[in-house]
């Protein structure tokens, strides 16, 4: 009997480990705090994201579903500068945002959060390159 007290004991404190580690995990998987981070020229990112319409609901039905998830009220997050948002023909809305590279994250789970069922999201993350492009091109002449 000893010994299966022992397993037992040993089987508790896994399970108790486990439960601990996994409501930890959890909460970093929670949604991100608003973030405060600026963009500086050393930190920047742009983030094209398109978000594409789903074709198959009217639009007054997608709009009620934005509103209703909160759309408009969380995008853009506070302090993400909006670059361009366009709406493309036949694709849907096309937005570059000017962000930190540490505030992706929250960018990312506000559009998880409010765009998703109403659009379907595609993100491409870039950086401002002009200035060394037009350096090389002076360079060059």
């Amino acid at each position: 009997m000893p010994g299966k007290c022992k397993s037992l004991l040993m089987c508790a404190a896994l399970l108790a480990s486990a439960a601990f580690h996994g409501s930890a995990m959890a909460q970093s998987m929670a949604a991100p705090a608003a973030g405060n981070a600026v963009a500086t020229p050393d930190n920047a990112l742009l983030l094209t994201v398109f978000l594409k319409h789903d074709q198959s609901r009217p639009l007054g039905e997608l709009n009620a579903q934005l509103a209703k998830q909160g759309f408009y009220k969380a995008f853009p997050p506070a302090g993400v500068e909006v670059v361009s948002w366009y709406v493309t023909m036949g694709i849907g809305q096309i937005i570059t945002l000017r962000l930190p590279a540490s505030r992706l994250r929250e960018v990312n789970r506000v559009l998880e959060d409010t765009a998703w069922g109403s659009y379907r999201t595609e993100f491409y993350p870039s950086y401002d390159y002009k200035a060394v492009a037009l350096a090389e091109h002076d360079k060059a002449q």
